[in-house]
C-alpha cells in the first residue's frame, strides 16, 4: 500500500531517503543537515552550470530534489563565472551559513559522489567537464565507479 496513494510521491521520497542516507554516512547522522548539505551544493552546482547543461542534471533528478534545485533559480544570471573552487566552496559555504558548521570541502565531496553514484555516468562526465579543473578535482570519475 503506498503511503500517500500517489507512486510517484512515494518513489521520489524513497530515493531522495536513499540519497540522504548516503550523504549521512558521510556527514553524521542529521537529516535536516543532509538536506541543506544536498540543496547548498546542488544550488552552487546549478549556478555554474549553462541553462541547458543544468536541466540535463535536473531531469535525472528525484522529483522532490529537482525541486529544491530549481528553487531560487535565476536563468538569466547564470552561469556564474565562478573560476576557482574557492569560489565554488565560498558559494556552498554561504548557503550553509545557517546550518550547524559543515566543511564545504567534504560536502561537495560528498554530494558529488552521490551524484556519480545515481546519475548517467556519460551526464556526469559532461557536467564535470564543464567545471574548473580544481572543482572537477573534488568529483570522482564515473567511468571508475565503485
Amino acid at each position: 500500500m503506498s503511503a500517500s496513494g500517489i507512486a510517484v510521491f512515494d518513489k521520489t521520497l524513497q530515493t531522495t531517503n536513499i540519497w540522504l542516507d548516503e550523504i549521512m554516512e558521510h556527514q553524521g547522522p542529521d537529516r535536516q543537515r543532509a538536506w541543506h548539505i544536498l540543496s547548498a551544493v546542488l544550488h552552487t552546482l546549478r549556478d555554474r552550470l549553462s541553462a541547458d547543461l543544468s536541466a540535463h542534471l535536473s531531469a535525472q533528478l528525484p522529483l522532490l530534489v529537482r525541486g529544491t534545485y530549481y528553487d531560487q533559480y535565476e536563468p538569466s544570471r547564470q552561469p556564474v563565472q565562478s573560476r576557482t573552487l574557492d569560489d565554488f566552496l565560498g558559494r556552498v559555504k554561504e548557503e550553509l551559513a545557517f546550518t550547524r558548521p559543515v566543511d564545504a570541502k567534504e560536502a561537495v565531496q560528498t554530494v558529488f559522489h552521490v551524484l556519480s553514484h545515481h546519475l548517467d555516468p556519460g551526464e556526469v562526465r559532461n557536467i564535470r567537464e564543464s567545471l574548473p579543473q580544481d572543482v572537477r578535482a573534488l568529483w570522482p570519475d564515473p567511468t571508475q565507479r565503485q
